[in-house]
């Protein structure tokens, strides 16, 4: 990647660029020291939470279709870190529950992120990390409502 074509680039562009690098980082880390992927991480957090869930709930929670949900589960439960369990009420359906390796699985990764160690020298600054945090909350918030001359990338 050319930092330098991007020096001049709007910030809508940059904002775009750092998503898609800071994504594809996030991603590798998962992968490399907590073998998660994304959606993987997502599945625990929430029966972590909220404790043993019906599997369409559990997709609801994540926001995706039950019939996705289902190859992250096979995933997790080939690795042990959830398992399915028939309803006794109703057969039909599946509840799913973290078991004590996904527990710690992600307790591990919820303390890595709580470490507190900055991402970059501007993380590092806590006057420098206000103003990002500030830019980041406002596009979130304003996410929804585009400029009249449309996005800047």
């Amino acid at each position: 990647m050319d930092l330098m074509t991007l020096r001049d680039a709007p910030l809508g562009r940059l904002l775009v660029v750092a998503g898609h690098v800071t994504g594809q980082r996030w991603n590798r880390y998962l992968a490399e020291e907590h073998g998660l992927t994304q959606a993987g991480m997502v599945t625990l957090t929430t029966l972590a939470r909220h404790g043993e869930l019906p599997h369409r709930q559990v997709a609801e929670h994540c926001f995706v279709r039950p019939a996705t949900l289902t190859g992250i589960v096979d995933t997790l439960e080939r690795d042990g870190l959830v398992e399915r369990q028939r309803d006794e009420a109703d057969r039909r359906s599946v509840r799913l529950a973290i078991t004590p390796a996904g527990r710690a699985r992600i307790d591990a990764l919820t303390a890595a992120i709580r470490s507190g160690h900055p991402l970059t020298s501007v993380d590092a600054d806590p006057t420098k990390a206000a103003v990002v945090r500030e830019f980041l909350l406002e596009v979130i918030a304003d996410g929804d409502h585009g400029t009249p001359e449309g996005p800047a990338c």
